[in-house]
């Protein structure tokens, strides 16, 4: 089995030996880069499994690295590393394709079990079956394509990631707080109406235009979505 590889983009030099060496232990096949533009360089000259990224990188951010890499490959892993804690921060991270966000100072083992649990989710989609399917809405998670009737649906990879949740959750109550871990990989915070705002974006590009309503709120609960009423 080939080893996983990762690209990682870090501008202190002995936070990333570090985190280099403690991967490189354990069977992960690493590339670092120190600035923005070596890191996009590295991207684009070969093939990686996850990308880790700082956001304050020199020369090209982290948000501008990982839009690069996000349109490019689909289906990569991207973390992102910061100190910028504020849920705006890490919202702007999710937005633009990030799968998860660790603040800095974290402990390793941390890093290695936010690795773990993304490596387990995408090998659950490749061995669950490719094509997910509810009502007449097709998934297909290699070509990331959606399609409900006959007519193509383009997602963001957030929104792909929360249709992906609700499909596999079908007919359960998902409330505010599972949706915020399980897909976000954050604690709900009810300061933030994200995942309202997040079920409201995918409402209107598979209900809105359809008779038949896959997604429901459970006033005081969360979502479900089901078939029927």
């Amino acid at each position: 089995m080939n080893k996983i590889k990762i690209l990682l983009v870090e501008d202190e030099k002995k936070i990333a030996e570090s985190l280099s060496q403690g991967l490189t232990e354990q069977q992960y096949q690493v590339d670092i880069a120190y600035d923005g533009l070596t890191g996009r360089d590295l991207f684009n000259n070969d093939l990686y499994d996850i990308a880790i990224l700082d956001i304050n990188l020199p020369a090209l951010n982290g948000y501008e690295l990982c839009r690069h890499i996000r349109s490019i490959n689909e289906k990569i892993l991207i973390i992102m590393l910061t100190a910028m804690s504020a849920m705006d921060d890490k919202l702007r991270g999710f937005n633009i394709g990030a799968d998860d966000y660790l603040v800095k100072p974290f402990d390793f083992k941390e890093l290695l079990a936010r690795i773990g649990a993304l490596l387990k989710r995408l090998q659950k989609q490749e061995h669950g079956g490719s094509v997910l399917k509810v009502a007449d809405l097709i998934m297909n998670l290699e070509t990331r394509q959606v399609i409900r009737g006959s007519e193509n649906i383009p997602l963001t990879v957030k929104e792909f990631q929360l249709l992906e949740y609700f499909i596999r959750n079908k007919n359960r109550v998902l409330s505010r707080s599972d949706i915020a871990v399980d897909v976000w990989n954050i604690d709900f915070d009810t300061k933030t109406n994200v995942i309202d705002v997040y079920v409201n974006f995918l409402r209107k590009k598979v209900d809105k235009k359809y008779p038949s309503k896959l997604i429901h709120t459970y006033v005081g609960m969360g979502y479900v979505l089901k078939e029927n009423a």
